[in-house]
């Protein structure tokens, strides 16, 4: 079992900035694991913004609303994920969810909230224009 706790959401201005951090506890040492960011705004699905190959620093995505603007990371020592979101606009507002797979077969899995077995309780993320 994986634990993830997430922290960090708060109301900003447009063109704001704001780091999360996804901590991690638990049988983290497993598996290696995927760990992604998906965000849901009312009356709308969970989306996919972010993921990070926790053993490959090299091997992120990102959803295209967000590229040049977030960035992925991860702390080795404090076994943490960032997401650092610069430049931020009215439409990012949302609950921002942390989430962890053992790795799988595809990267277009990694898309899917439907892929992830370890979620975080979430973190308000509101940005006013």
């Amino acid at each position: 079992q994986v634990h993830l706790v997430e922290s960090g959401g708060a109301s900003v201005q447009a063109g704001g900035s704001l780091r999360l951090s996804c901590a991690a506890s638990g049988r983290t040492g497993d598996y290696d694991y995927v760990v992604a960011w998906f965000r849901q705004s009312p009356g709308k699905e969970r989306e996919f913004v972010a993921y990070l190959n926790w053993n490959d620093r090299n091997d992120r995505y990102y959803v295209d609303s967000v590229k040049g603007r977030f960035t992925i990371s991860r702390d080795n020592v404090k076994n943490t994920v960032y997401l650092q979101m610069d430049s931020l606009k009215p439409e990012d507002t949302a609950v921002y969810y942390c989430a962890a797979t053992p790795l799988l077969s595809t990267s277009v899995a990694y898309l899917r909230a439907t892929s992830y077995a370890f979620w975080g309780q979430g973190t308000q993320v509101t940005v006013s224009s």
